[in-house]
Formats: structure tokens, C-alpha cells, sequence
């Protein structure tokens, strides 16, 4: 596995990529994906959930799937990373100061593939806020409206997906504020 440091990789949006589309069934072949990566990585992970917003009924989401993989020392690239080659993934981001994030991709059907440390406080937070958005359906409708109105300025300025990202943060953040104060946390 190469080691090189990926500092300051810019995840380019692929043609399509941004645009935000109804709720559809490519959530469907999730469950598929989820199964593969269990048994190519038997006893390597501690989990693999399906996050984002392909995850949650009703949320439109971009034409891709979000997947979590949690496993003991993202570092330890070695311990994962050929197992996915090998189906087919290409590692397309290395963030070893941000959590120790990995990202994985793979064009069919088109996923990105997130790999977190267990214990990690971002890999809770995805799960976190997957289940709050699907408890939620008010906080579901604003993100969805949220996603919309960022996909389309970031389209319309040419902007990558960290760009995207910025745009709905307002919106994540407050929705994370009401998640935590529901958990008796402090906004």
C-alpha cells in the first residue's frame, strides 16, 4: 500500500456527481456492498454501517453510496486496504490528522467507502446523525432542502465537494445541536 501523504487532496465532484436526486432504491445495493465488505474483511473491521444520505428513506441524496468502516488502527493500511483493492476500491484520500480518515472509492456502484478508527468520535457522529434524520423527518426535509440549494451553488460556481460541504454546514450544525441536546449534551 502506498504511503504517500495526501495533504490537501481535493475531492472533485465526477460528471453527475453533485446533483441532488429523490429517494430511490440504489440504497438498496448498500446492503450488498456492506455484505462484501464484511466477508472480504473477516475479523480485520468492527464494523460497517451505511451512512449518508442514501441511508435515511426519503432523503435525496447524490447518486452515490456513503459507507462506514470502522476498523482498529486506520493507520494499519495493510490490514484493509488490499482486501478492497481486490474488489475493486481505489483509496482515494489518506487524512491521518482528521480522525485518521481513509476514503475509499468505487465506481459501480458509485460509493465512497469512509475507514475510521474505532472509538472514533466522527465515526459516532455519522451514525448519530444517520439514525437522528430517519427519527426525524422534519430535520430530514431541511437537510434534503439544505443539500439542494448547496449542490446547485456549488454547480453553478464550478466548486468541489469540500465547497458543497461548507454550504449545508450551517444546517448540519444545528441539527447536530438538537441531536446532542436530545442526548443531554450541551448545545
Amino acid at each position: 500500500v502506498a504511503k504517500g501523504d495526501t495533504a490537501g487532496t481535493v475531492l472533485l465532484w465526477r460528471r453527475g456527481e453533485g446533483k441532488i436526486q429523490p429517494y430511490r432504491k440504489i440504497r438498496t445495493e448498500a446492503g450488498g456492498i456492506v455484505e462484501m465488505k464484511r466477508k472480504a474483511l473477516a475479523g480485520r473491521f468492527v464494523a460497517v454501517e451505511h451512512v449518508g444520505s442514501t441511508s435515511v428513506p426519503g432523503l435525496a441524496a447524490k447518486p452515490l453510496l456513503d459507507l462506514l468502516l470502522v476498523v482498529p488502527d486506520p493507520a494499519d493500511e495493510d490490514a484493509y486496504v488490499p482486501a478492497l483493492q481486490a474488489q475493486g476500491f481505489v483509496l482515494a484520500v489518506r487524512e491521518p490528522w482528521w480522525h485518521q480518515h481513509r476514503l475509499l472509492r468505487l465506481d459501480a456502484p458509485r460509493t465512497n467507502l469512509h475507514v475510521l478508527g474505532a472509538g472514533s468520535a466522527e465515526a459516532t457522529r455519522m451514525v448519530l446523525f444517520r439514525d437522528w434524520l430517519r427519527a426525524h423527518p422534519d430535520d430530514r426535509d431541511l437537510y434534503a432542502d439544505a443539500k439542494r440549494a448547496a449542490s446547485s451553488a456549488a454547480t453553478r460556481a464550478g466548486e468541489h465537494v469540500m465547497q458543497y460541504n461548507a454550504r449545508k454546514q450551517q444546517v448540519v450544525r444545528e441539527i447536530h445541536a438538537r441531536l446532542f441536546t436530545d442526548l443531554g449534551y450541551p448545545a
